[in-house]
């Protein structure tokens, strides 16, 4: 994984809206690489303190960080049993949304 491609992740992830969520797979999917959702969770693990990586889920709409839990409900998210209450309502596509 180059730096490249975990700026253009970094970039992305600071575009999602506050109270809103999106998927690795979706960012993986707007930087050109529709099948790097894992090389995505990755460079999340190491990102800096203004990207937002706690609004980054899994596709299936459950918290792959459970400490991301507090940071989210302080956005108004509802997390039940790590799930995103809501999920597709407050999916995030930056296909179509940029």
């Amino acid at each position: 994984m180059n730096e490249i491609f975990k700026q253009q992740v970094y970039e992305i992830t600071k575009l999602i809206p506050k109270g809103r969520v999106s998927s690795y797979g979706a960012i993986a999917k707007a930087v050109g690489y529709p099948n790097h959702s894992r090389h995505v969770g990755k460079a999340m693990g190491g990102c800096l303190e203004d990207v937002p990586a706690h609004r980054v889920i899994s596709a299936s709409g459950v918290l792959s960080v459970p400490e991301f839990q507090p940071r989210l409900e302080a956005e108004g998210i509802t997390v039940e049993n790590l799930r995103i209450k809501d999920f597709k309502k407050l999916f995030w596509n930056p296909l179509e949304e940029i």
